[in-house]
């Protein structure tokens, strides 16, 4: 699903997702490359197939065993949780939606989205309200 919300969104997969080859150990990852954010670094071609996940953080391989997609989300979301980080302006709203929807950590204001100079901040960004309020909307009509 995550890999959906990402084009929902308009959002980059390279945002979120570094590719490196199966065998690759922590210690060989090019951190240059990294976002200064939690990236997960996919072990394999494919998060589908791939069978260990890194995590990242500012470009520093904290994690370099993780064995399945779940947990590296999780902990990619835990992350910016607990080390305060907030979320990049171009992954804001598939992390929101996943922060809301499966961590169910809905605040009533404010956004761990980064602001941009000059731009007015919205406590939830309406592309996500309007995801969350279709697929309630979804489930409600399924229950009839």
């Amino acid at each position: 699903m995550v890999l959906l919300l990402l084009p929902y969104f308009d959002e980059k997969e390279e945002n979120l997702f570094h590719y490196v080859e199966d065998t690759v150990l922590a210690e060989e990852v090019q951190v240059e490359s990294l976002p200064v954010t939690p990236c997960i670094i996919v072990c394999g071609t494919s998060c589908y197939a791939s069978r260990r996940f890194m995590l990242s953080i500012d470009r520093k391989v904290v994690n370099g065993q993780i064995p399945t997609f779940i947990s590296a989300i999780c902990l990619t979301l835990g992350s910016y949780y607990c080390f305060n980080i907030h979320y990049p302006v171009d992954l804001g709203s598939t992390l929101e939606f996943l922060q809301r929807c499966f961590l169910n950590i809905n605040p009533e204001k404010g956004t761990k989205v980064e602001t941009k100079k000059n731009k007015k901040q919205l406590s939830v960004n309406p592309r996500v309200l309007t995801l969350i309020a279709d697929l309630s909307d979804h489930e409600w009509r399924e229950t009839c």
